[in-house]
């Protein structure tokens, strides 16, 4: 009796196996998203000859910050479409092809014409993706379940285990395999293989989805939130208005998004200010040979999928001490910490250089880039995966979609911060950007400490 009571509760704490194809789904999307960004900048700025498209690096940067920017704001749209018109599932599937085209358009011609479609057609296509396929994850448990939070965790790692290995194909194709190299120098990239190899990737996701969906979803996100039926006495009445307590959450949703672009304003440097830093004042070789730029994106994905079983346990062993677990915004205010941290590093590589400047033949170590990724990475644990389990608790059921458009929404108004700020990195200085983030990350974070008493009150 008491085994079988024991099978039971452990059949309880397995997750569904939708999860793990979901797990697939966004690590085959991610992987083409993480591939073309972790060229886009080089391919930008290098010359026409070397197979780029000759933009001085503050338009480039500039570009990018754009893109990245509205590749998070269009989520909002897609969340409201699918909450009262298409459904998640359909809203994935548009995404989803949409993005392909977006990746094909990239490999079949190297002219501006051809950027821009793509990039278009990427910004229309993430946003019917990204917020539906992480809504999803959460409906797949009912209301309370303990298992939601290490749910996204694993999602997450899916999301890094592409982000991981896109950098290292897409940039073998175009640094090493498909480069025309003289005397050791490459003359040309082979950038459009690498779009080639994120095309692939989306398409692979998609049939993943629509082959298996209806197998391990069911019926969840078939319907649009306002036409599903109301067919048991848990589900919400979505015609109703919200209630205090759910207003109260709705705001906080919004007050910690407000922090949270202060953090993603300083993390998306990875993909410009980072990658030209690297490209231009860090010693790659390593093992005998020169290790390509992009690689050093893959950094981050590695490190999470090493690191996050790590903080899944971390937070589970706090929870089980006599005060609980850490409140949601601490563990926010201890991502910006990390993430300032991590700046102060390269603020060690740029005073390691000395007065050296813009001389390329001054370099510093890598391991003060390798150090930045790790603080940069634990940051990203604390904060990123735990918002969007956060946001699936605390969202009324009739916004879920819409609100997760929201809570990317910040990353949106980040990204185009990243560009921006990364575009004034000849005219400030290496020191003084790397700096400046720091500090201001870090105050950030010693802000919303003061602030969790009250935000953990309206949670509750």
């Amino acid at each position: 009796m008491e085994l079988a009571k024991n099978q039971g509760e452990e059949q309880k704490m397995k997750h569904p196996p939708g999860l793990y194809m979901l797990f697939m789904v966004e690590m085959w999307e991610r992987f083409s998203y993480y591939g073309m960004r972790a060229l886009l900048v080089m391919y930008l700025t290098g010359t026409l000859v070397s197979g780029g498209l000759g933009f001085d690096k503050a338009s480039a940067m500039s570009l990018y910050g754009t893109f990245t920017s509205l590749v998070y704001l269009t989520p909002l749209v897609g969340g409201y479409l699918s909450d009262r018109f298409l459904g998640q599932r359909l809203a994935i599937t548009i995404g989803g092809v949409t993005m392909a085209a977006g990746q094909f358009a990239l490999f079949a011609s190297q002219t501006k014409g051809a950027l821009y479609l793509g990039l278009f057609l990427l910004i229309i296509g993430n946003g019917f993706f990204k917020p539906n396929i992480s809504a999803i994850v959460g409906q797949l448990y009912p209301d309370g379940d303990k298992r939601k939070d290490a749910a996204f965790t694993i999602f997450y790692m899916g999301i890094n285990v592409g982000a991981f290995i896109a950098p290292l194909v897409c940039g073998t194709l175009a640094e090493q395999i498909f480069a025309v190299r003289q005397g050791g120098e490459i003359i040309h990239y082979g950038f459009r293989y690498g779009f080639l190899a994120a095309a692939i990737g989306m398409v692979l996701g998609q049939v993943i989805f629509n082959l298996l969906g209806n197998k391990y979803l069911g019926d969840i996100g078939k319907k649009p939130v306002t036409k599903a039926k109301n067919n048991d006495d848990n589900s919400e009445d979505t015609n109703r208005p919200l209630t205090k307590k759910e207003k109260e959450r709705t705001a906080v949703i919004f007050i910690l998004a407000a922090f949270v672009i202060f953090f993603w304003t300083g993390f998306e440097q990875a993909g410009s200010s980072l990658t030209i830093y690297t490209k231009d004042f860090i010693d790659r070789n390593a093992f005998g040979t020169e290790l390509p730029v992009s690689w050093f994106q893959s950094l981050n994905p590695v490190f999470i999928v090493i690191f996050a079983p790590i903080i899944g346990k971390l937070w589970i062993s706090l929870a089980k001490r006599p005060q609980g677990d850490m409140s949601i915004p601490k563990k926010m205010a201890s991502g910006l910490v990390l993430l300032g941290l991590g700046f102060l590093l390269m603020v060690g590589a740029v005073l390691q250089r000395g007065d050296a400047g813009d001389n390329v033949a001054v370099k510093a170590n890598m391991l003060w880039l390798v150090g930045a990724y790790w603080f940069h990475t634990i940051g990203e644990l604390c904060l990123s995966p735990v918002g969007l389990s956060m946001v699936s608790k605390l969202a009324p059921k009739k916004f879920l979609s819409l609100l997760m458009g929201v809570w990317l929404l910040s990353s949106s108004v980040a990204n185009k911060l990243a560009g921006v700020l990364a575009g004034f990195m000849d005219q400030l200085g290496h020191l003084q950007i790397f700096g400046g983030v720091a500090v201001a990350v870090i105050l950030c974070g010693g802000i919303l400490l003061t602030l969790n008493k009250k935000l953990s009150s309206m949670m509750e």
